[in-house]
């Protein structure tokens, strides 16, 4: 039941725990999402780690070096496309089920409160601190170097404040890596302290929202861009994510988030 699905996940108290059942429309399963608190529509991990390892447990049969599977959720549908690369590691890309959808901004001073930053660390030459979608919303804010995301907080009585707007209160930070000895992109973070994740090390849903926001607000009308994401040092736990956006006259067409899986732990629950 979902009573029951909400228990395990809270007592595993990972970022997301998933739960699989028989399709209803036909397509390869159908995937629940739990947060510690919360079922949410849409989660990036939580799909790339279920196809891996029902990929890895044979759910699929005879793993190709492409196989191509579609998970049903309450978002809508999430293909993926899963290969082969070594006996150890699988690589798994999702397409995000729903197109970008763009939504409030916040005001710099209030975000640099909630975040425990001064104003002058937010950067809005793209975009103000604001609210985007491709499955799941967050404030996505881009901050103006590692310093200030290193030291980025949240307070959690400013965070009230980003409710009582109306907002979303999931804070996806990010800063453009400017030195050239960097092998990343984008280095970013992921705060959801009221869905029970203090600090997310990778969310793929909300850098899918970054990257279509990236591109929504790129000069070029049509367009395919890809960036190299690192997520999670700060908290000890770095995770590696490839991100790509498609761009046709003017608008997103597409989203997608990637990465590698490993097998780290199984077990079973006895009731």
């Amino acid at each position: 039941s979902s009573e029951q699905m909400q228990k395990i996940a809270t007592e595993f108290n990972f970022s997301e725990s998933t739960f699989v059942f028989p399709a209803d429309s036909g397509n390869t399963r159908k995937v629940r999402i739990f947060t510690p608190t919360i079922e949410v529509p849409f989660a990036g991990h939580p799909n790339v780690g279920t196809a891996f390892t029902l990929a890895t447990i044979g759910e699929f049969g005879d793993l190709l070096e492409i196989t191509e599977i579609v998970f049903e959720e309450k978002a809508g549908l999430v293909p993926i496309t899963i290969r082969n690369e070594t006996a150890k590691a699988i690589w798994s890309e999702l397409k995000a089920p729903e197109k970008l959808s763009i939504g409030k901004t916040v005001d710099s001073e209030l975000i640099a409160e909630v975040l425990n930053l001064s104003p002058e660390d937010i950067v809005t030459e793209t975009h103000m601190p604001q609210v985007a979608s491709v499955g799941l919303p967050f404030l996505i804010v881009e901050l103006k170097d590692r310093i200030a995301l290193e030291k980025a907080r949240v307070n959690l009585a400013a965070l009230d404040k980003l409710v009582d707007l109306d907002v979303t209160p999931d804070i996806h930070i990010y800063i453009k890596t400017q030195d050239s000895k960097d092998d990343f992109d984008i280095r970013a973070r992921m705060f959801a302290p009221l869905d029970g994740v203090p600090e997310d090390p990778a969310t793929g849903s909300a850098n899918c929202a970054l990257v279509g926001m990236l591109s929504h607000y790129s000069e070029q009308r049509s367009v395919n861009l890809s960036w190299k994401i690192i997520q999670g040092v700060e908290m000890g736990r770095p995770s590696v994510l490839q991100a790509r956006a498609s761009k046709e006259n003017g608008e997103v067409t597409g989203v997608w988030i990637a990465g590698q899986c490993v097998m780290v732990a199984e077990g079973y629950i006895t009731v």
